[in-house]
């Protein structure tokens, strides 16, 4: 018997069939699915495609899919050339979308260079390789570079070595960059032209400096330009060109005569090692102007030359190529001193001048500008010489003297010791102003300093000089109370127009208590005694008091002598009476005969009003004595018979000698002058005499008290 094995369902050939189209509706799922997941993954790719067709301005480019992409032919275009773009044409696009609300596949042909930039740049960025960039954009903080379709940014500090005011010569031209930073998830890339120049002049630099001397011609390029100067970059070095170094002839801006980028050749003038500075030189390329310029340009000679430039303190005038000279502003003109010398010359303007000196060591020249023309101060010496009168207006007043416009625009001083013969000048300048005519005279003219000393007083003669003729020390003279100070007073000597004078204080009287300038007024005239006259200082010295002293030693030696026992009343009375006896003689026996005529109370009476005068008019120290001999006077011609008085009045008309009337009038005159001390000392010689005269003793002493009396009244 044969077994039967059992067989499943699934395997038996009556379910075979049944089975089949369930197995092909799965494969064709799966397939499906297989399929679109692989399109959906293709999304943010780079694929590659053939140009279908060019409608307009875009490209139909198939991609393999169910539906073809529009490409803008902008995108296809380089350096700014249209697209070379034809149907059939194999490109490269990037797949944003497989379809949009059109049904077409979103392609981008930027968008794929710059997925193929970025794997190029990812490469250099790994290996640090340069990569090449255009600088297309300024943003803020610094630039925007294309890197073959990536977009970079390059920040304003590393654009170049040192800072770069002018970017436009670097824009639009292929320049080597270094990629510092990459962020492809933010689509970030920093790049620095400043590092590849650092490099590149690192390797450059050391090669040039090795073989760098002073003295080395080298060739240059103009980099960049500043008020100072020029700098040059000799191929991976820079070097310093100096504005002073530029030319020979004066140049106010290295622009005149350079530009960026300018191919020059230059000297190396000066190299340090250590801070690897190096300062150019173009000038001394060409043969230097001031060789042999001394006697190219003597002293003396008058040449023409264009004013380059104007300072404070002159002009400077080029005389040829490289050759400048300057003019002083004191050698600009004769009479403009303290004027800028913009307002007597201009920029560019043609002067002619004289060469004054000539330093070839230090590259100097001094020229004048005034030297050309006439001296104005040789024509007024010409024209008028000292001692010419004129008359001017007063340009300015100052502290020491007046300033007075001259003919030929010159101006001549008036010193103050120049205005007034008498007064001094601070005074005597109060009475001008400015602006006002003065007429004056020329007192000298110093050509060489330029200065004319002009005068006031010298119009007028001298009243000091002619005053000195008649007056000479130790002469007695009358004069004219001036002025009255707290020191003494001032005098006029001689009248009006006469020189004046001084007494001082101490010199006013012998009496110490008649020593007040106050008791003299103005106008007063009295008599004093020239004691010195000082010509230089023009001071004439006089005094009361030496007058006083020289007529009591005349008197003295005419009327009396130390011997003869007469007191100095005496003899000063005498001496006065004898002048009064001959000026008025009538008056004189009028006088005698009323004297006799006059009883003893009637002198009496007399003498007690003469007493009481004395008592108010003298001074402090006198007052009690004058009171008290006034009194005995009184006293004595009380008991004095009434026979005696007429004759001794008649004796005192008679005879002069003998102590008369006249005299004793005289003698109060005197007596008022005198000081105390001298009474005291009268007194005592009169008591001593009268011891040496016992019989005479009482009369003596008596006269004595009445002449004293009389003398204080």
């Amino acid at each position: 018997m044969a077994d039967a094995t059992p067989q499943s369902p699934e395997s038996s050939p009556e379910t075979a069939p049944e089975l089949a189209p369930e197995l092909a509706k799965e494969s064709f799922a799966a397939l499906l699915d297989e399929s679109l997941g692989s399109v959906e993954r293709l999304e943010g790719s780079v694929l590659k495609g053939i140009v279908v067709a060019i409608e307009g301005d875009v490209a139909v480019v198939d991609v393999g899919l169910k539906s073809e992409g529009r490409v803008a032919l902008k995108e296809f275009a380089q350096g700014g050339q249209p697209a070379e773009l034809a149907a059939g044409d194999e490109v490269e696009v990037f797949l944003e979308r497989i379809e949009n609300k059109h049904g077409e596949a979103m392609l981008s042909r930027e968008k794929a260079k710059r997925e193929e930039a970025w794997v190029q740049l990812e490469k250099a960025f790994e290996k640090n390789d340069r990569v090449t960039g255009i600088i297309f954009g300024r943003v803020k903080g610094g630039f925007t570079v294309d890197l073959s379709g990536a977009v970079a940014f390059l920040p304003g500090s590393q654009v170049d070595i040192r800072p770069v005011r002018d970017v436009g010569p670097l824009m639009g031209s292929p320049q080597p960059f270094q990629i510092l930073k990459m962020d492809r998830s933010r689509g970030n890339i920093v790049v620095s032209r400043r590092a590849v120049l650092e490099e590149t002049r690192a390797e450059q630099r050391s090669e040039l400096i090795a073989s760098l001397k002073e003295g080395q011609v080298l060739q240059g390029v103009v980099k960049n330009i500043t008020e100072y100067g020029a700098f040059v970059d000799l191929g991976g070095v820079d070097g310093l060109l100096h504005v002073t170094d530029i030319s020979w002839k004066r140049i106010n801006h290295p622009s005149e005569s350079l530009s960026i980028g300018q191919q020059v050749d230059v000297q190396v003038i000066r190299f340090n090692a250590e801070t690897q500075r190096i300062s150019l030189g173009m000038k001394q390329l060409e043969a230097d102007p001031w060789e042999g310029v001394a006697a190219k340009y003597p002293i003396g000679v008058k040449l023409k030359g264009r004013v380059t430039n104007i300072t404070d303190y002159g002009a400077f005038v080029e005389l040829e190529a490289g050759i400048e000279g300057l003019v002083h502003i004191s050698e600009m003109s004769w009479t403009k001193k303290n004027v800028h010398p913009g307002k007597i010359v201009s920029t560019s303007q043609e002067v002619e001048v004289m060469v004054l000196d000539v330093d070839e060591q230090k590259r100097r020249i001094s020229l004048g500008l005034k030297q050309c023309l006439s001296n104005p101060w040789e024509d007024f010496v010409e024209t008028y010489p000292t001692g010419t009168e004129l008359e001017g207006e007063i340009k300015n007043i100052t502290e020491f003297g007046l300033f007075v416009g001259l003919p030929g625009e010159i101006d001549g001083m008036v010193h103050l010791s120049d205005l007034d013969w008498n007064r001094s000048g601070e005074e005597a300048v109060k009475d001008y102003a400015k602006g006002d005519m003065l007429k004056v005279k020329i007192l000298d003219v110093d050509v060489d300093k330029e200065r004319i000393s002009l005068g006031v007083k010298q119009l007028t003669d001298d009243p000091f000089g002619a005053s000195l003729d008649t007056l000479k020390k130790g002469v007695i003279v009358t004069c004219t109370v001036h002025q009255v100070v707290d020191g003494g007073i001032e005098v006029l000597v001689g009248g009006e127009g006469g020189s004046i004078g001084f007494i001082r204080k101490a010199e006013l009287s012998r009496d110490r208590s008649e020593q007040r300038p106050a008791r003299f007024a103005v106008g007063e005239k009295l008599d004093a005694k020239i004691t010195t006259i000082d010509k230089k200082n023009r001071k004439i010295s006089l005094s009361i008091k030496q007058r006083e002293i020289e007529e009591e030693k005349q008197a003295m030696a005419s009327y009396g002598s130390s011997d003869s026992g007469a007191s100095l009343g005496d003899i000063l009375g005498a001496a006065i009476s004898e002048a009064a006896q001959e000026k008025d003689t009538e008056d004189s026996e009028e006088t005698a005969e009323e004297a006799a005529e006059e009883t003893p109370e009637e002198a009496a009476t007399e003498a007690q009003g003469e007493a009481d005068a004395a008592e108010a008019d003298a001074g402090d120290e006198g007052e009690t004595e004058a009171a008290e001999d006034a009194a005995e006077v009184e006293a004595a011609a009380e008991e004095e018979p009434a026979d005696e008085a007429p004759a001794e009045e008649s004796e005192a008309n008679s005879e002069p000698e003998d102590g008369e009337a006249p005299a004793q009038e005289a003698a109060q005159a005197a007596a008022a002058d005198e000081e105390p001390e001298a009474d005291s000392a009268e007194a005592e010689t009169g008591e001593a005499k009268d011891a040496k005269a016992p019989d005479g003793k009482a009369g003596a002493a008596k006269k004595r008290k009445t002449k004293k009396a009389k003398k204080e009244a």
